[in-house]
């Protein structure tokens, strides 16, 4: 029991402020919160049994530098449809997806975690613990990034309902570009350090930066049409 709640603790503590949570704030201002909790949730039983079961060998087949370049590529795409959102003020338009918003829940937060510190920790637990305590830091990494993002959506509930009409879709805006940003940056660093990196991630911006501005004006196109 006792190393069931230091692992939960640490995975809590580590996931607290971490990119994943200010990513359930973002989102509470696109899906319900049921479908938040559904995708999050069984993203991360599924993130954690990769850490726990097939953590090791996730690195030998998937470059960490292809994730990172990847998650930046997902975030620019989510701050660029939540300005589409708040261009043309409909509350559903993010929402007609091909995909349902559960599983585009769950890929986004897969994308965003796989390779994270928390599953990195995930990892390092269960290669301490051993196969005989592989479901107990299972159900431990699980329960502790789960409490630490529930946290985050029900910070992001609150600013929903106590903030002006339109103000977390422009807070999500901001954090799925500097997410953007950053995760590129971290991408490419992993390639070829020093100055390169912040090149390449500030024209991926500069590039994302283009495409929010022709959206904006052929919304103002269209308004004035």
């Amino acid at each position: 029991m006792l190393l069931f709640l230091q692992i939960l603790f640490t995975m809590f503590i580590a996931e607290m402020g971490d990119k994943t949570q200010l990513l359930m704030i973002a989102m509470t201002s696109r899906y319900k919160l049921r479908d938040i909790i559904i995708g999050a949730g069984a993203s991360i039983l599924a993130l954690n049994a990769i850490a726990v079961g097939l953590g090791a060998l996730i690195s030998q087949f998937i470059p960490t530098w292809l994730i990172k370049i990847i998650a930046a590529l997902a975030f620019f795409y989510f701050a660029w449809t939540t300005l589409c959102k708040v261009e043309d003020g409909e509350e559903e338009n993010v929402k007609e997806s091909k995909f349902p918003p559960i599983l585009t829940v769950f890929g986004t937060f897969f994308i965003a975690e796989l390779g994270d510190k928390t599953q990195l920790t995930a990892i390092t637990f269960a290669a301490n613990e051993g196969v005989n305590n592989a479901i107990l830091v299972w159900l431990a990494c699980s329960i502790g990034l789960f409490a630490a993002d529930l946290i985050g959506m029900l910070i992001g509930h609150l600013i929903e309902s106590k903030m002006p009409a339109g103000f977390l879709d422009k807070l999500a805006f901001v954090i799925f570009a500097v997410f953007g940003f950053t995760t590129m940056k971290d991408g490419v660093c992993l390639l070829t350090a020093g100055w390169i990196s912040w090149a390449v991630a500030g024209c991926a911006a500069a590039l994302f930066a283009v495409l929010c501005v022709c959206t904006w004006k052929k919304h103002q196109k269209v308004c004035q049409g």
